[in-house]
């Protein structure tokens, strides 16, 4: 059988198409395997679990009318959340989250934020050279060890209520 030129142009086109077709095929393949692998592990979609643990506080210094307090953050969860706002019902005014930054003449500053994100599956240490809460001075008086209660709201988690140990300036390592 001979082939004719239209027959030939038909079959070439064919084999065109088909490998055209191929290329999204194969992607859709490795996508799909890619979400398929995600599901699995059972992190597909799950909202964020939020852990809060390590609370310190530091002892206010004589005459200070601010501390600061700090805690490390875990996002247990396959969605990533936002720490929004900080209360403690044993200060006499607001926390506030700030993060230290450095200007042109190396001098370190406070600058106030206004949410701190936790990524999914990630952490956030507090630290005094990172991310800290100011907090007013107590209405009462700390002491060495006491535990002071703070709340700490999040974007999509809610509500986490957690103690912070009263702590000397100088005595609670930082990681």
């Amino acid at each position: 059988m001979r082939w004719t030129t239209t027959a030939l142009g038909a079959r070439r086109r064919l084999r065109d198409g088909v490998l055209a077709a191929l290329v999204p095929v194969a992607a859709c393949t490795v996508a799909l395997a890619g979400l398929t692998v995600w599901t699995g592990t059972g992190r597909a979609g799950s909202p964020p679990r939020m852990s809060v643990t390590e609370g310190r506080v530091l002892l206010p210094s004589a005459g200070g009318g601010e501390t600061a307090a700090f805690f490390r953050i875990e996002n247990t969860g396959g969605s990533a959340d936002r720490l929004t706002r900080v209360t403690s019902r044993d200060v006499t005014g607001a926390v506030t989250l700030g993060r230290h930054r450095m200007n042109d003449g190396n001098a370190a500053y406070r600058a106030t934020v206004d949410s701190v994100g936790i990524p999914a599956g990630g952490s956030v240490t507090m630290s005094p050279q990172g991310v800290d809460l100011a907090v007013p001075a107590p209405a009462g008086k700390w002491n060495s060890g006491d535990l002071v209660p703070f709340v700490l709201e999040f974007r999509h988690s809610g509500r986490v209520k957690v103690l912070a140990v009263a702590v000397r300036p100088g005595s609670a390592p930082f990681r």
